[in-house]
């Protein structure tokens, strides 16, 4: 198998474990809006998405937000992040294993700068994406579109073929998809057909990555 000459990391729930965080906080503060969703469907229904497609589709559901909702919504879960997330199991040594083989890689996120700065920052990885961090809140651009995925590809010289995403979402795989790149689907559990549709090849652990990108089983396993 071919190596990648870029390996794009999604940020939440591929880098660090904030999803649950993050959707708990949304989940609660639907319900004193009006729409009242379990956490499952909130995480099914949400994950991927840019806070603007949240708020709209959650609008479009019946919830009634105020006008100023998506800066109120940033605030709860910037305090929830704070308090603390992990590590996906297996990326350090992921990371580790890149950068011994000279495979560069980074981050490209439909959250904001400052959300990586908090999850990232407190897990020690932001100084291993120093200058490789790509925010869709930054350039404009979310996924599915599959523009934020070229923005991080032409950052580092490298054409959309050759690159190797990683992600969690459909709408992640859907970009890749859309932007001609290799997609690896992490569902550490549950039901992967709505990544598996666009084409990812699904993983349940992340020590799986090194073999899909040509580097032999992780020796540490």
């Amino acid at each position: 198998m071919t190596r990648p000459s870029l390996v794009i990391f999604d940020c939440d729930g591929v880098l660090v474990d904030s999803e649950t965080v993050s959707n708990r906080v949304l989940a609660d503060n639907l319900a004193r809006h009006g729409l009242r969703l379990s956490l499952a469907d909130t995480m099914a229904t949400f994950i991927g998405r840019s806070m603007v497609g949240v708020r709209d589709t959650a609008l479009d559901m019946g919830a009634e937000l105020p006008g100023d909702w998506i800066d109120l919504i940033y605030a709860e879960t910037y305090a929830a992040l704070r308090a603390g997330v992990e590590v996906i199991a297996g990326i350090p040594a992921l990371l580790d294993r890149l950068d011994a083989t000279g495979i560069p890689y980074c981050v490209a996120s439909n959250g904001s700068a400052e959300k990586m700065d908090i999850t990232l920052g407190q897990t020690g990885l932001a100084p291993r994406f120093d200058g490789r961090r790509w925010s869709a809140h930054e350039l404009g651009v979310a996924k599915p579109d599959p523009g934020l995925f070229f923005h991080a590809a032409a950052a580092e010289g490298v054409a959309p073929p050759g690159c190797v995403v990683v992600e969690d979402s459909a709408s992640g795989a859907e970009a890749a998809h859309r932007a001609g790149m290799r997609c690896l689907g992490y569902v550490p559990e549950g039901h992967p057909d709505r990544l598996s549709a666009w084409g990812a090849t699904v993983i349940r652990r992340m020590d799986a990555v090194a073999a899909h990108i040509g580097l032999g089983p992780d020796q540490s396993v």
